[in-house]
């Protein structure tokens, strides 16, 4: 810092010098001129020399300020790192002591376990001794108790094991018998509860929509122009529309007769048309005949898509829809089979929410579980079994082909949706109002039914099971055999075919069966 004031100066030395040298010159020069303008440059260089030296003291002044507040702050700074470092030594003073105290502790520990590790050595040497003369009290004790109780060792560790196998098995069953008790009872009041409820929620104003077969006439000179000369137009109706008309001794009433309902629909329709516009010959009853079918086409198709909206169903198959609208015209019982699959499937989704499980496959098993039921005059077989192929055929879910499959139990329940609409089923057909057949009415047909199977010679039992569905013939095994036992199921089958009346079919199962029983004493 010092040399750099000292070149200062030095410059400042020879700046000012060279100012002097050039004022004495030009001084000179004016002095030649004018010796005032000497004494003026003498005056001004005087000055110029007081202010040179006024500056010069001044740039000293604020050198030494300059000097001194540098020493200060290097003495403040020498501090402060002076006192960092006393700070790092007692820091690490303290960091000395204190592991010297841990080797201490160490040390110490080190000691002790050294001590325990001999205290180990020598309890383990006596545990050793102490086992080995357990061993053999024990080798001792058992010889005695073998000689005592007169069995080895390992039959009696063998009937403890059958002792205590036994007494577990005992509190086992007791335990499982209580819980299986607990459980009947629980689900027995949950199921009926279940029940209760769903009747409870689902009340219908109108349950049976009965449509009927029989067509009343305005006098008796119209079933003299419905039947026509030489019967020609009673002829062409039956012809048309595939229906018998029944004209019997009753007054002002024709019955149309005939297995598929939605045929009796368009013959009834037909007939109620011609009656009212006076025109009947067999030309008018063919285009009457047509213009019902069309119309009645028209209410199938209406039918089916009312009910698919009203439940907001989606991807159903259109024939599964026609067919939905065909059940309107089919009865069971006098209970419409429309009517009755709503309720079913509206029972089905209750119970399976209820239970946790999805409403909406519940309700589609209940709702198409009597499908097969619109094509029983087309098709043979059960319902249920047509119903299933259907409903495969269409794209169904497994689950609700087995769920319609199954619900006469015809075949085994794969899914728990199968039981549901069984139990559906039974909620909606016996329910007060719900059919017209009567108790006594049922069990006529019941015993009708096994009166016809002991008619015949040979048979020994006749059981009418599920509702009339089943006949089960039990028969004699030493007076028929085999090719005569397939015989009598035919027989049977066509007699009560000749002598009843029955929706669906019935199950003619005739058994024969050969027991020997023996008794050894």
């Amino acid at each position: 810092m010092i040399d750099v004031f000292l070149n200062s100066m030095n410059i400042l030395g020879l700046l000012i010098f060279g100012a002097s040298l050039f004022l004495f010159i030009l001084a000179y020069w004016r002095m030649k001129k004018s010796s005032h303008l000497i004494n003026e440059s003498n005056e001004t260089l005087n000055k110029i020399r007081r202010e040179i030296e006024n500056e010069k003291r001044d740039a000293y002044a604020k050198i030494k300020d300059e000097i001194y507040k540098k020493r200060k702050d290097f003495e403040l700074e020498l501090k402060r790192e002076r006192i960092d470092i006393d700070r790092l030594q007692n820091k690490l003073s303290l960091k000395q002591e204190d592991l010297e105290q841990r080797e201490e502790r160490i040390e110490q520990a080190k000691n002790e376990v050294q001590h325990k590790e001999r205290e180990v050595t020598r309890t383990t040497d006596r545990l050793r001794a102490t086992e080995t003369k357990l061993k053999s009290l024990y080798t001792e004790l058992i010889a005695k108790l073998e000689s005592i109780s007169g069995t080895t060792k390992d039959e009696a560790r063998r009937l403890l094991l059958e002792t205590l196998e036994n007494e577990v098995k005992l509190s086992t069953e007791k335990w499982i018998q209580k819980v299986e008790e607990d459980t009947r009872h629980t689900a027995k009041e949950r199921s009926i509860q279940m029940v209760v409820a769903a009747m409870q929620r689902y009340t219908a104003e109108q349950v049976s929509i009965h449509s009927s077969s029989v067509v009343h006439l305005p006098n008796d000179e119209m079933k003299g122009r419905i039947i026509g000369k030489e019967g020609r137009n009673i002829k062409a109706l039956e012809m048309a529309t595939g229906m018998e008309f029944v004209i019997g001794d009753t007054p002002e009433i024709i019955t149309i007769s005939g297995f598929n309902p939605i045929r009796r629909e368009v013959a009834r329709r037909t007939l109620e048309k011609l009656i009212i516009d006076g025109r009947i010959n067999p030309t008018r009853i063919e285009e009457t005949v047509a213009q019902c079918e069309k119309e009645i086409d028209e209410m199938v198709q209406e039918y089916g898509k009312e009910v698919i909206l009203e439940f907001n169903l989606q991807g159903v198959n259109p024939e599964m829809i026609t067919l939905l609208g065909k059940l309107y015209f089919r009865t069971s019982y006098s209970q419409n089979v429309l009517m009755h699959s709503k309720e079913v499937g509206v029972f089905a989704r209750m119970l399976a929410e209820e239970l946790g499980l999805d409403g909406n496959l519940a309700l589609r098993a209940g709702l198409f579980h009597d499908i097969g039921k619109a094509v029983t005059a087309e098709v043979e077989g059960p319902h249920a079994l047509i119903g299933a192929d259907i409903a495969k055929r269409c794209g169904e879910d497994p689950r609700v082909v087995n769920a319609i499959a199954a619900h006469h139990e015809e075949v085994p329940f794969t899914s728990i949706y199968g039981p549901l609409v069984v139990i559906a089923d039974t909620i909606s057909a016996s329910r007060p109002g719900a059919r017209r057949e009567t108790f006594t009415a049922y069990i006529k047909r019941l015993e009708k039914l096994e009166e016809i199977g002991l008619s015949f010679e040979g048979v020994k039992k006749v059981y009418a099971l599920q509702a009339g569905r089943e006949l089960r013939i039990i028969v004699e095994e030493d007076y028929l055999d085999d090719e005569k036992t397939a015989m009598l199921a035919r027989e049977l089958a066509r007699k009560i075919e000749k002598e009843m009346n029955f929706p669906g079919q019935i199950k003619v199962n005739v058994i024969r069966e050969k027991r020997a029983i023996e008794y050894a004493r």
